[in-house]
């Protein structure tokens, strides 16, 4: 593999010096509006979600190596993120949930020339994707994909995917079904989209396993998907799939059940590249936001907040640097 110059000037901007990517992100849009509005027991506009992001993005970028900010509600934050590198999210919220198989949808107005205009130095893009959809779905997003990567591509600019599995038979993702069924759910994503046709850079994916069934943990809830030891098998046969640069997403959990995760991955050995890690570090100041406003707000990010992060930032020093996936053994050698 070798990367452009934007391409490499994108993953560098977005990296620590170590070469790793210990990003947050703040690009929820929907589902921050329903959760603030119902902490609020009121209406939530579009100030209160920019003013709610650029207070995670002022106070939290001073701790990480990027923020991943939305295009609608994100640009006023993004002008304070204390030179942290800039991922923009380039689809709409959620999903066309009138049509089977969770189907995505870009945003209006923009495109990866106009993201990269507002200074994007990534483009990230969410897909909700199960290898065992059918294959009339299926080849509608694989198309999807090519599209944006041909595009990102042509502007030479890194590609972010972001994949969040489900359940395409329709069940619970939370159930102990889905729990053991989410390894392959995983992997096989990873497989797909690691194929150089979708000229992806760096998979944003989940953990190959539900923190809460692994048998043994702190997170463990009683009733057990995996032991500790399939547990830790399962994050090293994920990573088998793809050749990829590969980063976790926190998948709304808390800090703590985040950081125990990243402690496991650990200690299967995976050479995963870093995080882009939002809710496990602001979630729970929502409630503060929504109650007692923006200079609660800021308090709780500048104690509480900062302390998540830098719990994040500890469980990333068995990361490795993204760089080595390309053969190089720093930075500088990649130019």
């Amino acid at each position: 593999m070798k990367l452009t110059p934007g391409k490499l000037a994108g993953l560098k901007a977005v990296s620590n010096t170590r070469g790793v990517i210990a990003a947050t992100a703040m690009d929820q849009r929907g589902s921050l509006q329903k959760s603030l509005a119902k902490e609020r027991g009121g209406v939530v506009n579009a100030g209160d979600l920019s003013e709610f992001k650029t207070l995670v993005t002022e106070v939290l970028t001073r701790h990480a190596s990027a923020i991943l900010l939305d295009p609608e509600f994100g640009l006023e934050a993004a002008k304070h993120r204390n030179n942290a590198g800039l991922l923009l999210a380039y689809e709409k919220t959620g999903y066309d949930a009138a049509t089977p198989g969770r189907l995505p949808d870009l945003l209006d107005v923009w495109s990866v020339r106009r993201l990269k205009e507002a200074g994007a130095d990534c483009i990230k893009i969410l897909l909700y994707y199960s290898p065992f959809e059918t294959t009339a779905v299926n080849d509608l997003k694989h198309a999807w994909i090519e599209r944006i990567g041909d595009e990102c591509m042509y502007h030479d600019i890194p590609f972010f995917l972001e994949m969040v599995g489900y359940d395409a038979h329709g069940g619970d993702e939370k159930s102990l079904a889905y729990a053991l069924k989410k390894p392959e759910v995983v992997s096989g994503s990873m497989a797909e989209f690691g194929k150089s046709r979708y000229s992806v850079d760096v998979l944003k994916v989940e953990v190959p396993i539900e923190m809460s069934f692994v048998a043994g943990t702190r997170a463990f809830k009683g009733e057990a998907a995996y032991t500790r030891a399939e547990a830790l098998q399962h994050f090293r046969d994920a990573e088998s799939m793809t050749h990829k640069p590969f980063i976790y997403l926190s998948a709304g959990v808390s800090n703590p059940v985040f950081i125990e995760t990243l402690e496991l991955c650990a200690e299967s050995g995976t050479k995963f590249n870093g995080v882009l890690c939002g809710r496990a570090t602001w979630k729970d100041g929502m409630p503060i936001y929504a109650k007692h406003g923006a200079t609660a707000f800021r308090e709780w990010l500048e104690t509480t907040g900062v302390s998540n992060i830098e719990n994040v930032n500890e469980a990333l020093k068995a990361a490795s640097p993204w760089y080595l996936k390309y053969g190089a053994n720093s930075l500088e050698e990649l130019g």
